[in-house]
């Protein structure tokens, strides 16, 4: 069930879709659980989702829980007063920090999570079971940050909120998983919302930089190249209108094309 789904054409069609995999419970996904990994983003519309997904049944399953294979989430992004992770990104810094809480909405589980991006381009996720307090970090989250990050808890604020939907695709041969992310929003703590819900974010992630994936194959027949895409950048983007634009110019070219083809486009 999509507690925030819209009704949509294309979200029934994405179920419909997903109905077609053979399934994974979650209990089984630990191996593809890839907390040290590789990521490689592409954005596509929403409306071509569907389809896309029907070229992956005989590659992948889906990942289940509850009879469920699309799940809500909520994102709560942590910065400085002066945005230090956002200008880290922005600007390449090869080795650089997240810190965010995030929500699985279906089951209330909330973690806080540090994600650390190397010098060699590698993705590295630790987290803990902890729920977000808007008083600021508890005893716990405060000793989890100190020791696993440079910063200090008390430089730190919620900057930004992200929902989004989002299923998931597993390989467990080739130890990779892929998840489609879609219905994204982006808000601040006073209100202010911007809605995408003609983008879907797809991201392929691997223990290592083998080529060995079909959803490579896929892609590359779709004509959908790689796009780096932060939500945390993004989101400040549209929400802040965060300096450092020319650096998103292109992806927001390519935000604007799906928009538009999707506004012009009637749903099928």
């Amino acid at each position: 069930m999509v507690s925030n789904s819209k009704g949509t054409t294309e979200h029934n069609e994405i179920i419909s879709a997903l109905d077609s995999f053979d399934t994974v419970p979650l209990y089984n996904m630990s191996k593809a659980s890839l907390m040290n990994r590789t990521d490689t983003k592409y954005l596509l519309s929403v409306r071509i989702l569907p389809e896309l997904l029907h070229h992956l049944t005989g590659s992948y399953k889906v990942m289940e829980i509850f009879q469920d294979k699309v799940f809500p989430y909520r994102t709560t992004y942590y910065d400085t007063d002066d945005f230090l992770f956002y200008h880290q990104h922005m600007t390449g810094k090869l080795e650089r920090h997240k810190i965010r809480y995030r929500k699985y909405e279906s089951s209330g589980v909330s973690y806080l999570e540090i994600k650390k991006k190397t010098n060699k381009n590698r993705t590295e996720k630790i987290r803990i079971v902890n729920s977000l307090n808007p008083d600021g970090f508890d005893d716990r989250a405060s000793c989890f940050i100190v020791a696993n990050s440079p910063y200090v808890p008390g430089c730190l604020k919620p900057q930004l909120i992200n929902t989004f939907t989002r299923t998931t695709l597993v390989n467990l041969e080739t130890n990779e998983r892929i998840t489609f992310d879609f219905d994204l929003t982006f808000s601040d703590i006073k209100g202010k919302k911007v809605e995408l819900p003609f983008i879907s974010v797809a991201e392929l992630k691997k223990e290592g930089l083998s080529n060995q994936s079909d959803f490579l194959g896929v892609v590359k027949d779709f004509r959908i190249r790689p796009t780096g895409f932060s939500k945390y950048c993004f989101g400040s983007h549209f929400i802040r209108g965060m300096p450092r634009t020319n650096l998103l110019k292109p992806k927001l070219l390519l935000i604007n094309k799906i928009k538009n083809d999707y506004f012009k486009s009637p749903a099928t």
